[in-house]
């Protein structure tokens, strides 16, 4: 079990500090400038991360598993909203609108699993 917690927490850590590192190197000023759709990408990033994190620190790697993925999940939501918010392609619209309706029902899933477990 403690394998299974130790790999679900460098899978989860990888894509935040790839993020980190990009966000590293990038111009400060450049986040000051940014189109309202990448402020509202960042902002959801962030959240997301902050979030996942947070959540692969319980001990229970069943519930590491369970919130991180919720936290993920929401992120996938949140950049697909912001796709339909200010994306033009109709690919991509459409990917987006699928992204929420397969989503949400995983972590409505998630979330009654973790109640269930009275671990919310």
């Amino acid at each position: 079990m403690k394998k299974v917690h130790l790999l679900l927490t460098a899978v989860l850590a990888v894509p935040f500090l790839s993020f980190a590192a990009d966000s590293a190197h990038s111009d400060h000023n450049a986040a000051n400038d940014a189109s309202s759709s990448q402020q509202a990408y960042r902002k959801g990033m962030d959240a997301m991360h902050t979030e996942m994190m947070e959540g692969i620190t319980s001990s229970d790697p069943d519930v590491a598993f369970a919130k991180g993925m919720i936290a993920h999940h929401r992120g996938a939501i949140d950049m697909a909203k912001t796709e339909l918010q200010y994306g033009k392609d109709p690919e991509l619209r459409k990917l987006a609108e699928e992204i929420i309706k397969a989503q949400q029902p995983e972590i409505d899933q998630m979330e009654a699993w973790l109640k269930k477990q009275d671990k919310p």
